[in-house]
């Protein structure tokens, strides 16, 4: 007498699936409800796994250990396809007035100038538009606004178009320029080029306002917030109009720098922003002649502050020729060596912030996966 071989079923694909935990969240798969659409025809099985953020590091790791627990688990399996896919949860602190359609903002600092932060920020944007996200960049440094040469926009002007609110009533808003797949707004639109911008606070902070109430942004998965060095009025508006999803400080390894990259941290901290992690730019310089490391401002002065102060380190960025060129040229090291060594620092930069952003977003309500 034949015995009959046993053939998978939704209810033993969902169990040997609920063994696969999300290594930040530490929770299966199954309860976070991150399995949809399970098939199965005979021996084939297919579903899907949403992840939170299309730019996920964890993502080939997760589908290896939804590999393995169905191999080991599940009777009478003949193939396997799993689709990665992802959805950005728009889970955030209360508080302020939430753009709509954008899930997260994300402030970009620096204790202090000269650090990169701005190419940072750029290079960020276009890593995770990249990725898949839907990505916009705000240009808040208001006395000296860079985005619009680093994205190659700097001939560029704002336009304004008429929109109908959901109360009936029309309004003008301001329509973001887009480059690389990033949206983006800037003084630099605004103003002739070489033209100094001589306002007191109020003004700045009416400014940050107006970009963040006044802008058609549309559907955005993350916008990042270029700040000015400091901590004064931009700092302070943009955190009281709207809930921050976090913040970044990028700093060099110099002591000096690092020292004052503390000072901005804290002043997030005080005013309940959460901190995503700490990114060090400037990181080495590598000869291109000799391939040698040359540490020219220090070492590891990022990762020690993101160690002592107990918060992420997303990671460090090499001083280099070729991200200094892109910028210059208004093509960002993504867009001009996109298969290049620098290129794969910055994607891995974004993926560690999408992934922190991800964890906070867990621990706000209420939940939306809208």
């Amino acid at each position: 007498m034949n015995e009959l071989i046993a053939l998978p079923t939704e209810a033993s694909v969902t169990d040997a699936l609920r063994t696969v935990q999300d290594p930040d969240l530490h929770r299966d798969l199954v309860s976070l409800g991150m399995i949809k659409n399970i098939k199965i025809c005979e021996g084939n099985i297919a579903f899907q796994v949403e992840l939170t953020t299309p730019a996920c590091p964890l993502k080939a790791k997760i589908e290896a250990d939804c590999r393995e627990a169905i191999g080991t688990l599940v009777a009478g399996v003949t193939n396997v396809k799993i689709e990665m896919t992802s959805r950005v949860p728009t889970k955030r602190p209360m508080g302020g007035k939430i753009i709509p359609g954008v899930k997260h903002v994300i402030a970009i600092a620096s204790g202090k100038g000269g650090v990169g932060k701005s190419t940072v920020s750029a290079n960020l944007a276009v890593a995770l538009a990249q990725a898949g996200a839907k990505v916009g960049l705000m240009d808040a440094d208001v006395y000296g606004p860079t985005i619009p040469m680093l994205m190659g926009l700097e001939d560029e002007e704002l336009q304004q178009i008429v929109v109908r609110l959901p109360d009936g009533n029309k309004a003008q808003r301001i329509v973001p320029l887009e480059r690389h797949g990033v949206a983006t707004v800037s003084m630099g639109y605004m103003i002739p080029a070489g033209q100094p911008v001589v306002w007191r606070g109020p003004m700045l902070s009416k400014v940050v306002n107006q970009f963040l109430s006044d802008v058609e942004w549309g559907e955005l998965d993350y916008l990042l917030v270029d700040l000015p060095p400091g901590t004064g009025d931009v700092t302070m508006s943009l955190s009281e109009a709207i809930p921050l999803s976090g913040a970044v400080i990028v700093t060099t390894p110099q002591d000096v720098a690092a020292s004052i990259a503390v000072k901005s941290l804290r002043a997030f901290q005080k005013l309940n922003v959460p901190i995503l992690g700490v990114v060090e730019n400037m990181a080495y310089f590598v000869a291109p002649d000799t391939g040698k490391a040359y540490y020219i401002f220090g070492h590891g002065g990022g990762q020690t502050t993101a160690e002592e102060l107990k918060v992420p380190f997303l990671g460090e960025i090499p001083l280099s020729i070729a991200v200094r060129q892109g910028s210059d040229e208004g093509e960002p090291v993504l867009v001009s060596d996109p298969d290049g060594e620098l290129s794969r620092y910055f994607r891995e930069a974004a993926s560690q912030l999408a992934r922190q952003i991800s964890i906070q977003a867990r621990k706000f309500q209420p939940l939306s996966m809208s």
